[in-house]
């Protein structure tokens, strides 16, 4: 959990994802064409990604990618995000933590 929390709090934006997952692409592909740039941890490419990925699961996050933290707050998947997108609350969300500037 400590290291969810740590990996989290790196950036403005930080996604847990796995390469293989098509969800995982649509909201990293959804922050690319805003302009933002996360940090993107890929669990099934690094080393103890299966520990984070248990840790997620442990907040919640049922699956457990692509989980999304804004600001340090974990924001939620895909559908969060896609919710947010719509109702026009997800760029001033990433206004507000600099993740976008325009």
């Amino acid at each position: 959990m400590d290291k969810v929390t740590k990996l989290a709090a790196e950036r403005p934006v930080v996604i847990f994802s796995k390469s293989s997952c098509c969800m995982c692409h649509t909201v990293k592909t959804l922050f690319n064409e805003f302009g933002v740039s996360p940090a993107v941890y890929e669990l099934d490419e690094i080393p103890r990604g299966r520990d984070i990925e248990q840790a997620l699961a442990g907040l919640g996050r049922s699956p457990s990618v692509p989980a999304v933290f804004i600001g340090g707050e974990l924001v939620g998947g895909s559908n969060e995000i896609m919710s947010l997108h719509l109702r026009r609350s997800l760029i001033p969300m990433l206004k507000r933590v600099g993740a976008l500037w325009v």
